[in-house]
């Protein structure tokens, strides 16, 4: 009882240090900022002093005889960035689990309490207590460049992007953890060096703690980086006041304006302007994980749960047509256009080999309940439970050219059947190479281009459970697939009564199919994609056997 007492006591005394320094530091804040604005008010200032101390961004002109710039990620290259918590919640999610995640959020509301230091050494011990620094490394390669690209402030880059072709070194200096925004900057933006917040880890695993150094102090950290006999020649930062420290640092100093950190039509980077191209990205979320878009997905989680196995059961043991008008009902939409069904005049002794782009395992399925008729898909080493749940007839494939053509070969003798000839599943408006094999086996040939669209959840991944997809995909809101069946392929294209090379036929559909799409056609492949998201080719050891990776 007395050991009791004792460790409530010593509970309480913690928690009264923590808030009460946090508190007085508040306090400070207010009373120092409070003042500056009093004392810098219109009513007290003399003409001169409507000046801002930096001129803005947008008057720095660089020239070759400038060697360095320096900057910061977070308020000055990505839009509404003044707090990171969205960025954290990501590593939490993805890097973690959904109950890192959950945790983090509980944390949101002490974060608005605590001053700027104790907020993010509370987000780092949450976030990374206990991860991996493999996990770690996933994320920054896989999930996080997709984000940081849509908030990339345009203007900001274009500025670095100039400074690159001046030949100018350019340095990132951020109080954000290091390995949270490296990869991205020197793979997308060409930086040279980033210095930011080291993490202590232990085996293998962050322990949640920032390394001895403590917290980055921007300022010190350049002073540090470039000596007292040298400065940096141009410091880019927002109004914040370490910002203005840093780049008092300098020898030129220009500030982003509020309106210039702000999401506009002159700021938000489109797609084509991108530094690469983003083809491939992994993680399930699907929207910016604000706290707000965050709190709302928490209390959906249980209800799309119990829509998915609901929306599974309808495509299961429902009948085609009676499965798409109630799956429709409960927020499935299924957009068919402009299908061309001359297929169906096809020579009886074989099946028609239909040619799908490949966004989810559940395109064969939604192209079943499309056209209304069963049809076998390929693909290949399923899970078992996606096996298990599957409505419709799979056979898997080896990779093994011959041995795979022989299986085709048999099954379109049977009936119909439905091929991905990209091999994986592609997220962004892209077609990944055709495997040309499909077109050595039949001349009955018919193309259908797939699309999706969710709002919360992915139903891929490169890294995580695929038996899950289906599920992710389903407990969206409103998932919704595009199928369009397009034209059987003309006799004159085929390799059989055309004389067409299989890659010539290959080709020829992938770029109808991406016409159809608006999408661009690649000669990316597999290989390809688990070489970024998964830093290998997609083989994955099991006792000392070599296994391909079946996405």
């Amino acid at each position: 009882m007395d050991f009791l007492m004792f460790f409530l006591k010593l509970a309480e005394w913690l928690v009264y240090q923590l808030l009460a320094n946090s508190c007085y530091r508040a306090a400070m804040k207010v009373k120092n900022h409070g003042f500056f604005l009093l004392r810098n008010h219109p009513s007290h200032k003399s003409p001169h002093h409507h000046l801002p101390l930096f001129p803005t961004f947008t008057k720095c002109c660089l020239n070759k005889d400038q060697e360095t710039l320096v900057s910061d990620i977070q308020n000055t290259l990505l839009l509404n960035s003044r707090s990171f918590f969205s960025y954290f919640m990501l590593v939490a999610f993805e890097g973690g689990s959904i109950l890192r995640a959950f945790f983090l959020l509980l944390s949101y509301p002490l974060l608005l309490v605590l001053d700027h230091e104790l907020g993010l050494r509370l987000m780092i011990f949450i976030t990374f207590c206990g991860l991996k620094l493999k996990d770690m490394k996933n994320v920054g390669r896989a999930v996080l460049p997709k984000f940081y690209l849509e908030n990339l402030n345009l203007q900001v880059y274009n500025l670095f992007a100039s400074a690159n072709s001046y030949g100018i070194r350019v340095l990132i200096f951020t109080r954000v953890p290091r390995v949270m925004v490296e990869g991205f900057c020197k793979e997308y933006l060409s930086v040279d060096d980033v210095v930011g917040t080291e993490l202590h880890s232990i085996g293998g695993y962050f322990s949640g703690f920032v390394s001895s150094s403590g917290v980055l102090v921007k300022h010190k950290a350049v002073k540090e980086w470039f000596g007292n006999d040298r400065k940096p020649d141009i410091g880019v930062g927002s109004c914040g006041l370490h910002d203005q420290l840093l780049i008092s640092q300098c020898k030129e100093g220009y500030v982003l304006s509020k309106e210039d950190g702000k999401r506009s039509a002159r700021t938000i980077m489109p797609r084509e302007k991108y530094p690469k191209p983003l083809v491939f990205h992994d993680g399930r979320l699907a929207f910016f994980p604000t706290p707000l878009a965050t709190l709302c997905m928490f209390l959906w989680f249980p209800l799309g749960v119990l829509l998915a196995i609901i929306r599974l059961c309808v495509g299961i043991f429902l009948p085609y047509h009676m499965s798409r008008i109630v799956g429709g009902l409960t927020g499935v939409n299924i957009a068919i256009q402009g299908c061309d069904y001359s297929w169906e005049n096809k020579n009886k002794q074989t099946g028609v080999l239909f040619v799908c782009t490949h966004r989810t395992l559940l395109d064969p399925v939604f192209l079943t309940m499309t056209i209304a008729k069963p049809l076998t898909a390929v693909t290949y080493s399923l899970s078992k439970m996606s096996e298990m749940i599957s409505p419709i007839k799979t056979v898997r494939l080896t990779r093994d050219r011959k041995q795979d053509g022989d299986t085709m070969h048999e099954l379109l003798s049977e009936g119909d059947l439905v091929v991905c000839p990209e091999g994986t599943t592609c997220r962004e408006p892209y077609l990944l190479r055709f495997s040309s094999l499909f077109a050595e086996l039949t001349d009955e040939i018919v193309p259908v281009a797939m699309n999706t669209h969710v709002t919360m959840f992915y139903g891929t991944t490169a890294s995580g459970l695929k038996c899950l997809d289906p599920i992710f995909f389903l407990m969206n809101p409103r998932p919704s697939y595009h199928v369009q069946v397009l034209g059987k392929l003309g006799k004159e294209l085929t390799c059989g009564a055309g004389g067409k090379s299989s890659h010539e036929v290959a080709n020829y559909i992938q770029k109808k199919l991406a016409d159809t799409l608006g999408f661009e056609c690649t000669n990316l492949t597999r290989k390809d994609k688990y070489l970024m998201l998964a830093g290998n080719q997609g083989i994955v050891e099991d006792h000392g056997k070599s296994k391909k990776n079946p996405f």
